[in-house]
């Protein structure tokens, strides 16, 4: 009798193949609709609010620019024969191959965004002479400062740009955007090496896509801008005051007493600002531990507003806590870490006592590859906090994925289907609503919105994707 039950096997697993095979394209069905459906709702929630009908809002934003060249970093690297390192260390600035090939390394594997400046100019002209043996190079208008103002006058702004641009960078700037500041001939370059998630050099393999610019600025670190800027700033009469770029000083060689002095003359243009005009700062991949306090000093307080991405939040909440840096923290950070992060920081930098000009903060955007998160104090300025989540939420996925459109079939999420609004024990859980994507709370003096990214799965770029998301965020808030 045994023969005959063997017999039902070979059937049992033909019609369990069948079976797998006729509900895989439901489940596919399900995770597309399930995506399009976040998708409109994003949509919804960025399109309830609009810009003023009577007068477009009007942004001034400093410093600098420079033409970026975009390659993928593994292949410049092979291009300029620079080997793999195996021992991967952490460089406040690059002088030699070596140091490039172990700065790579340390922030490759994790897929951390980085910028370097190198000091060695021969170094330099070598790395930009091979990216134009790379057949998939392309050229970008890059600095925080010009992205930023592109993005905001795409959204309808009129923006006063403080910057000295070359005629290259000039031509791709919008027609809504003044530029305050003597051009140059010869822009700085920045160099971006891309990379994908997956991608391998030698025995490493990166965990995310990212990219890690190097440059040898000689305009930017001196923000040479500011004088011109702050003049036209008086008759310009803007809504919002944005502060970018700064990252540029970091280890540039000044002479004693240069950095200080041209912090000082920023902010003293800071202190002038009228204080019903709102102030925002854009963070970025800081490393010298003295800038960072030296921001601290006459920048951040004088700042209702900053913006940063989960390496720079907790590498400033480091050094505010501690007196020194985190220059690598997880790219893949849990909600409730980032929302702790976010609520002490908040608490710290209204704890302080106000000196004469300086403010309160009241607002912060931190963004993520999965998410974006906004805390907002109630009764500020800042107002549509939902819908401008919302709207840097699709613009990740809109600057990534190199379209206004933004396709489903080219997305996926990574957040979780429910997070923790703390890592305390019992901390309330929020489900995740694919109808109303956007989580919006309120706790003490402040409220938290959150918005699901749409990560896009065919990268274009990665660089610039901060000062486009953090300007979109600000579009609606003003």
């Amino acid at each position: 009798m045994a023969a005959p039950k063997l017999a039902f096997v070979p059937l049992l697993s033909l019609l369990a193949l069948l079976v797998a095979y006729w509900y895989r394209p439901v489940d596919e069905k399900s995770l597309e609709e399930r995506l399009d459906t976040i998708l409109s709702s994003l949509l919804r929630a960025e399109q309830k609010v609009g810009l003023a009908l009577d007068r477009p809002p009007r942004i001034a934003i400093g410093f600098g620019g420079c033409l970026d060249i975009l390659v993928d970093g593994v292949a410049l690297l092979q291009e300029a024969a620079i080997e793999p390192s195996y021992s991967p260390v952490h460089h406040n600035f690059i002088e030699t191959d070596v140091q490039l090939a172990e700065s790579f390394a340390y922030f490759f594997p994790p897929g951390a965004a980085s910028e370097r400046y190198v000091s060695n100019a021969t170094l330099f002209k070598r790395l930009v002479d091979s990216s134009k043996n790379l057949t998939e190079m392309r050229w970008a208008l890059g600095g925080n400062a010009p992205v930023m103002a592109n993005r905001l006058a795409a959204e309808g702004c009129d923006v006063l740009l403080g910057g000295r641009l070359s005629p290259d960078e000039l031509s791709v700037l919008s027609e809504r955007i003044t530029v305050a500041g003597e051009p140059v001939n010869d822009a700085d370059i920045h160099l971006i090496m891309e990379y994908p998630t997956g991608a391998k050099w030698g025995k490493h393999i990166s965990r995310r896509a990212n990219r890690y610019i190097v440059h040898s600025d000689t305009h930017n670190p001196m923000i040479d801008s500011l004088e011109d800027f702050k003049t036209q700033l008086k008759n310009f009469n803007p809504d919002l005051l944005v502060i970018g770029g700064l990252q540029m000083m970091d280890s540039f060689p000044f002479k004693p007493g240069q950095r200080e002095s041209r912090l000082k003359a920023l902010q003293e243009l800071l202190l002038s600002m009228d204080q019903n005009i709102g102030s925002h700062f854009e963070m970025a991949s800081f490393v010298e531990q003295s800038l960072m306090k030296d921001l601290l000093e006459y920048v951040i307080p004088y700042s209702d507003s900053l913006g940063m991405n989960e390496q720079e939040l907790p590498n400033l909440l480091s050094l505010i806590k501690g007196g020194n840096i985190t220059v690598l923290s997880d790219p893949y950070p849990r909600v409730a870490s980032i929302l702790d992060q976010m609520r002490e920081l908040y608490q710290l930098l209204r704890a302080q006592i106000l000196k004469e000009g300086q403010r309160t903060l009241s607002r912060l955007h931190v963004h993520t590859l999965a998410f974006q998160a906004m805390m907002v104090t109630k009764g500020s300025i800042w107002k549509n906090t939902m819908s401008a989540t919302a709207k840097a939420s699709l613009t990740a996925n809109r600057h990534v994925c190199g379209s206004s459109q933004i396709d489903t079939r080219k997305a996926k999420l990574i957040m979780d289907d429910s997070f923790s609004v703390s890592r305390e024990v019992g901390s309330q859980r929020m489900p995740f609503r694919e109808s109303r994507p956007v989580t919006c709370w309120e706790e003490d003096d402040y409220e938290i919105c959150l918005a699901p990214v749409l990560v896009c799965t065919e990268v274009f770029q990665t660089a610039g994707g901060g000062d486009n998301i953090s300007a979109a965020g600000l579009v609606l808030q003003i």
